[in-house]
């Protein structure tokens, strides 16, 4: 189960699901608001989210599963990992952080969810854009880039005020971290400037044996900007903790 980045949908993981697929069922949902899902009524909760994974896993029939999302998608993981601690095999976490939002995150969290509800995609592209992506690819590769903008200019100004409140609210996540008994990898572009590789190394020394893959020549997104390089991670650790996980 792989949970997506903010402000982008399931699209993000092309090629975690083709290439993931000789090793495992790979599963990318939309999470609340986002692609082709349902935003609601609810009040902005990284928790709902996270009970709408469980929901979907009800859905498909699966018990256990290794959960792993990027950025936004690594909150809603350990989130997961508090509300439903039984139903993970396994966590990967890339290009996030544990640490709760300082105030003035916060605040500026805020600030982009009213311009989004007022403006529409145009505070994304020329505030949020820029930092999601990599220097390397900002320079050499203008097709990644120009998905990417794709993709953020698509996401519904109501589901990107709803993310942004709802991770200004998250707590940190240093103890759910601590708690993790199955298997975890921490995932993190070298040129990541908003979850750099020194939040990665924070969150490994909670967990003994987590293991941090750093993927070079990548920003935030690294699964995007370096999906061979990723993928490669991910099968990596799911032969070697979890003996691959087909059924």
């Amino acid at each position: 189960m792989l949970l997506h980045a903010f402000p982008l949908s399931s699209a993000m993981w092309l090629a975690q699901r083709e290439g993931l697929a000789k090793v495992c069922r790979v599963i990318t949902p939309d999470l609340r608001g986002f692609g082709g899902s349902r935003l609601g009524e609810d009040e902005p909760s990284l928790d709902l989210m996270a009970d709408d994974v469980a929901r979907l896993l009800d859905e498909e029939g699966i018990d256990r599963a290794v959960v792993g999302g990027l950025s936004m998608g690594g909150y809603v993981t350990m989130a997961f990992c508090r509300r439903h601690p039984d139903r993970v095999l396994g966590v990967i976490l890339a290009d996030t952080k544990a640490t709760a939002d300082p105030p003035e995150a916060r605040a500026n969290r805020e600030r982009i969810a009213q311009a989004a509800l007022s403006g529409g995609s145009e505070v994304l592209v020329t505030e949020v854009l820029p930092a999601l992506i990599g220097r390397t690819t900002r320079e050499r590769r203008a097709m990644v880039f120009g998905r990417v903008k794709g993709l953020v200019q698509s996401a519904p100004p109501g589901a990107v005020a709803w993310a942004q409140r709802a991770m200004a609210a998250r707590p940190d996540s240093f103890d759910t971290l601590s708690a993790l008994k199955v298997p975890l990898l921490i995932i993190v572009g070298e040129e990541d400037e908003l979850s750099p590789p020194a939040d990665a190394d924070a969150m490994a020394q909670c967990v003994p044996e987590g293991k941090v893959e750093i993927i070079p020549r990548a920003g935030h997104l690294s699964a995007v900007e370096q999906p061979e390089a990723f993928n490669t991670a991910v099968i990596g650790f799911l032969k070697a903790e979890l003996g691959g996980t087909r059924r």
